[in-house]
């Protein structure tokens, strides 16, 4: 009962804590599943432009879900403003998926077909690191066994993107072609882990063509994944509980497990 007391205060103070938190990499580990037992394992990279890492949105809300459902959560606090420039979270989650690696068997993880989840801007972040040439094979990492993503922002293009997640990332005076160079869906290629991808359509911050732009992606390169678009259903809504798009966690891990390898 104390540990449970302990986790609900830690929470009533989280929105404070990702507002005022360092500018520095770290990974939060406290839903690590507990019981003796090997569990598959789930990554998060919560959004907030760049600019912060909003954890108690897209963070501990997805992970207590996830963690009823028997699977081990990490979320992973990256760089933001003027240390988001690229690869700085890049290198970040890197950091964490070879960290998590090395210690699986102290976290009782299984890292086979591990996922990496993202939402808004952190959709950018793990949407990155599902390509080549921006993700887990520049960092000779293993594949992950699916990627998930919340309201992404997938390109860094002037007219579709979020400009603050383009700022802060690439920079104010980044061209269009550097914009190109480091959106997610210029780079998709068939080597692209399954995919389980949505977004609400009245999504007001990050346009739905982000989400569309990605679907059509993985479709030419022929990457198996699930796209959804949810009505009614506005930007930032973590778990979006008493939306259409509700059940978004329990679909994501039902694609996850089908594509496992």
């Amino acid at each position: 009962m104390g540990n449970n007391k302990q986790l609900v205060d830690l929470d009533k103070k989280q929105p404070l804590k990702d507002i005022y938190r360092r500018n520095q990499y770290k990974i939060d580990d406290r839903f690590v599943l507990k019981d003796g037992k090997t569990h598959k394992c789930a990554i998060l990279c919560p959004g907030g432009g760049y600019t912060l890492v909003c954890s108690f949105i897209e963070g501990t809300p997805i992970a207590r879900k996830l963690n009823a459902m028997d699977i081990s959560v990490f979320i992973v606090y990256y760089r933001v403003r003027k240390k988001a420039i690229y690869p700085n979270p890049q290198d970040d989650l890197a950091r964490a998926v070879r960290e998590i690696s090395a210690k699986a068997d102290e976290y009782h993880v299984d890292m086979t077909d591990y996922s990496v989840w993202g939402a808004s801007a952190g959709g950018h972040l793990a949407g990155s690191f599902g390509t080549t040439v921006m993700g887990y094979a520049r960092y000779q990492l293993p594949k992950p066994g699916a990627i998930v993503l919340s309201y992404p922002v997938i390109t860094l293009e002037k007219d579709l993107t979020h400009q603050g997640t383009r700022q802060n990332h690439i920079g104010k005076k980044a061209d269009e072609k550097t914009a190109r160079k480091y959106s997610v869906q210029t780079n998709v290629d068939a080597a692209y882990p399954p995919t389980y991808i949505w977004c609400g359509d009245a999504d007001g911050t990050v346009s739905p063509e982000n989400t569309k732009m990605m679907e059509q992606a993985l479709e030419r390169n022929h990457i198996a994944h699930q796209c959804e678009i949810f009505p009614g259903v506005d930007h930032g809504v973590g778990p979006a509980t008493g939306t259409a798009a509700e059940n978004w966690i329990e679909h994501a891990v039902t694609f996850w497990k089908e594509n496992m390898r």
